[in-house]
């Protein structure tokens, strides 16, 4: 019988469960009896985040992320479309040792009316699709606005 590389390596460590302490897929471990949730709260479902609104959301520390599709190279730095999924921007500046990436977050500091400091590039260094971060404390839907306001102007 062949085993997967985990199982594997796991049983020659000594690390495996044996087969009459594991639960089958999906069970759950039984409650004690009499254990109650004193001074606990009694719901259910764990607190999310507000969903997002198209490419502008709340992160769960509370800061504002706008997924951004890059377009490096570009003629002048412009945001050409809002999706639900991504805001386009155009970027004046080569796709070479970050200055694109430099370029995008002095663009939308200009475009938010956001101090430099407080537009951060989260996620996406290397990629077109990226997420910026937003240090500032503003709300998803005004910086929606900003944006939108700013496609309509091309």
């Amino acid at each position: 019988m062949l085993r997967s590389g985990c199982a594997l390596r796991q049983l020659r460590a000594g690390r495996a469960a044996p087969a009459a302490a594991r639960l089958p897929l999906g069970a759950e471990m039984p409650k004690k009896a009499g254990a109650t949730n004193k001074g606990k709260s009694q719901s259910k479902e764990p607190e999310r985040p507000l969903p997002p609104l198209g490419p502008v959301a709340v992160d769960p520390k509370g800061c504002v992320t706008i997924a951004v599709h890059a377009k490096p190279g570009s003629k002048q730095n412009a945001v050409t479309d809002v999706t639900a999924e991504a805001v386009s921007v155009a970027i004046a500046a080569p796709p070479a040792e970050g200055e694109a990436n430099a370029e995008l977050c002095r663009y939308l500091s200009k475009v938010l009316e956001l101090r430099k400091s407080d537009v951060v590039l989260d996620k996406g260094g290397k990629s077109r699709e990226k997420v910026v971060k937003l240090l500032a404390s503003t709300t998803p839907e005004e910086i929606l606005e900003k944006l939108k306001k700013q496609v309509e102007k091309q």
